[in-house]
């Protein structure tokens, strides 16, 4: 039986638990940049060529783990359908937003490209018909400010058609990373976030290979310091943080999964000051302050939207009367979805009868929708 409490407080355990996924995420992406960087240095290798081998050595290593703890790979079209999405995602994000960088500067390419997504994924969201809270909204455009102060606006000296032409890439690049948001809000039977990150990242990367051979060669000398560089891009920014943002996104709304994305440029401008001894101006420190803000007011958005969600449904009538202890098999079926939030295998409503759904009981069913709905590839 389900109590007057259990439902909100089952709904708030699990997004908090996909919170922390998205923020360690976050975090970790930011210091994918400066350890890009480093790499770059330490080998003589170009940005595209640093996300190429990054992609590869992520999806590698998660695929090494897998072998070694004799997890069976994925099966079934819908799991490699879905990996192949990754991978064209992945490659797409990654030389757009480098062709975004070599038209203009990298401050206007990452300020479009990082700003656009979670845009587009809240726009995305409307037109589905699940509409965003004014605290999510408030949130985004604070962020957004936040952002842009933080970033800076580029010195200028590019010419009109470079500067449009370096925008719509970034906003491809952006469309990337959100596609790829929205689809990994929604499993799929027999795969895996860590699986789909392995696989996905592994074919991204060879997808991106031949445009990072013509930008300037994947050669380079090996190195204990190099070699480690890659290691840790691979493992990280890479195979750690993408595995937990998948993961983030079975209960966390995916606006707030976008914005918490913004973590990355916000870690990253921390690191580069703590290290390099990058020194920031005044609108530089009030837009991280501004953007540290507007995190934290979208992660108390997404609480508050789960925790309604939960109340919501504690209200479902259960079609057999009001004790719940009189439900048939169909109706604590949809309670169960109801409390904790995630897509089930639907084995269908006969099952004690032996009947099988004509869809199949690997079927994945849509998550139970009882109000707001619940929820980059970064640049190196």
């Amino acid at each position: 039986m389900i109590t007057g409490t259990t439902m909100p407080t089952a709904a708030r355990r699990r997004t908090g638990s996909g919170l922390a996924c998205l923020v360690a995420a976050g975090l970790l992406w930011g210091t994918g940049g400066l350890t890009g960087s480093l790499l770059g240095r330490s080998s003589g290798l170009p940005a595209l060529s640093v996300a190429a081998y990054r992609l590869m050595t992520g999806g590698a290593l998660i695929i090494a783990f897998l072998v070694l703890t004799g997890r069976g790979w994925p099966a079934g079209r819908a799991a490699w359908t879905r990996i192949a999405a990754i991978a064209g995602l992945a490659a797409m994000f990654q030389s757009c937003y480098f062709t975004a960088v070599a038209l203009t500067s990298v401050s206007l390419a990452t300020l479009v490209t990082i700003g656009s997504a979670p845009v587009l994924v809240l726009a995305a969201e409307r037109v589905r018909g699940r509409r965003a809270g004014r605290l999510a909204g408030g949130a985004t455009g604070l962020a957004l400010t936040g952002l842009a102060l933080l970033a800076g606006l580029p010195s200028g000296g590019f010419p009109e058609t470079a500067v449009l032409a370096s925008a719509s890439m970034a906003v491809l690049a952006a469309a990337g990373f959100a596609t790829l948001t929205l689809i990994s809000a929604r499993p799929v039977a027999c795969l895996d976030d860590l699986t789909a990150a392995g696989f996905g990242f592994a074919l991204g990367g060879l997808v991106l290979l031949p445009a990072a051979v013509a930008a300037g060669g994947m050669v380079f000398t090996p190195g204990p310091v190099t070699l480690g560089l890659l290691a840790a891009l691979g493992t990280g920014p890479t195979a750690v943080a993408y595995t937990l943002f998948f993961r983030g996104l079975r209960t966390a709304p995916v606006g707030t999964a976008a914005l918490l994305a913004l973590l990355e440029p916000l870690t990253g401008t921390v690191l580069a000051a703590l290290i390099l001894g990058d020194r920031l101006g005044p609108a530089g420190i009030t837009g991280a302050v501004i953007l540290a803000a507007a995190l934290v007011l979208a992660a108390v958005a997404a609480q508050g939207a789960r925790s309604q969600d939960g109340a919501a449904a504690r209200h479902v009538p259960s079609g057999d009367g009001p004790a719940d202890h009189s439900r048939g098999p169909a109706q604590h079926h949809h309670a169960q979805r109801g409390e904790h939030g995630e897509r089930l295998p639907d084995r269908g409503a006969g099952e004690g009868a032996g009947r099988q759904h004509p869809g199949g009981g690997d079927r994945v069913v849509e998550r139970v929708e009882m109000g707001q709905y619940p929820h980059p590839l970064r640049p190196e």
